[in-house]
């Protein structure tokens, strides 16, 4: 991943800590030569992402500072972990810290989270998805987390695949109707996926056809009696509630995808500090 492309993001985060005063504290206990050397260490076992928006969060600090990887992203880790390692001006590195935590506990906890679904599911065959339900402005940090922690990425916004919902249906008069005009729009190269609520509606999506049906809100039984009744015809993907005590059931009725919005709306945050070592 090119880091680089969050620059601006980093550098807002940056403004909003420091304002026109700057790091008030820091500047005032330590000399512009002062140097300390530093860890980053995992407070907690799981997932790790984010470390390398951390070291660019760093090196937009101050590009003097000398850091060491000794995690990578994606790596399983345990509590105790040393992450990075890094050494530099005091200031900097007191300055740039909260930030690169930030990102890196918000990211890892995402992945930490998106790990456990996908462990939950093993061999079931049933690929684990992300969706829209992001933190404005981080989607594309958000998404990479999922995949660091084993998951799959939905689409990425409202640009690049067709999803026709409950709003749209009910706008344009039916399922029909909806999949009809969006043929007549994006032409044939273009996937279209249908959510669905009841059976009876995926009784009318059978007649028009899709690429990928979305069924919402189901029961186990009633998964798989849908995925009974779609056989080969379309990709399914149940959404809608989806716990950690209830996707190995969901994952067992057959459906081909599972896509839970907890990954990024409500992941936990991961623990992880920045170690200061002693003078």
């Amino acid at each position: 991943m090119d880091v680089s492309r969050f620059d601006d993001l980093i550098m807002r985060a940056f403004d909003e800590d420091l304002a026109s005063a700057g790091d008030l504290t820091s500047e005032s206990i330590f000399g512009p030569d002062h140097r300390s050397s530093a860890r980053l260490v995992a407070r907690q076992d799981g997932v790790v992402a984010g470390l390398a928006i951390a070291e660019r969060v760093f090196y937009l600090m101050d590009d003097a500072i000398e850091i060491e990887s000794v995690a990578h992203d994606g790596d399983r880790v345990s509590a105790g972990s040393d992450l990075l390692r890094l050494a530099g001006h005091t200031r900097a590195l007191l300055t740039a810290e909260r930030t690169a935590l930030n990102f890196l506990g918000r990211l890892s906890g995402i992945a930490t989270l998106t790990a456990r679904l996908v462990d939950l599911v093993e061999g079931t065959g049933v690929l684990i998805a992300d969706t829209r339900k992001t933190t404005p402005t981080l989607r594309a940090l958000e998404k990479y987390a999922v995949r660091m922690g084993g998951g799959s990425n939905h689409r990425f916004g409202l640009y690049d695949a067709v999803m026709i919902k409950d709003n749209h249906i009910a706008a344009a008069g039916g399922i029909g109707r909806a999949v009809a005009m969006v043929r007549a729009r994006v032409g044939h190269t273009v996937k279209i996926e249908v959510e669905v609520e009841t059976l009876d509606e995926l009784r009318e999506l059978l007649v028009v056809g899709a690429d990928i049906v979305l069924l919402d809100n189901m029961t186990a039984s009633q998964l798989r009696e849908a995925v009974a009744m779609v056989g080969e015809e379309m990709v399914t993907e149940a959404s809608g509630g989806i716990t950690v005590d209830t996707i190995r059931s969901v994952a067992e009725t057959g459906v081909d995808v599972i896509s839970v919005g907890a990954l990024t709306h409500s992941a936990p945050n991961f623990d992880v500090a920045l170690d200061f070592d002693s003078h």
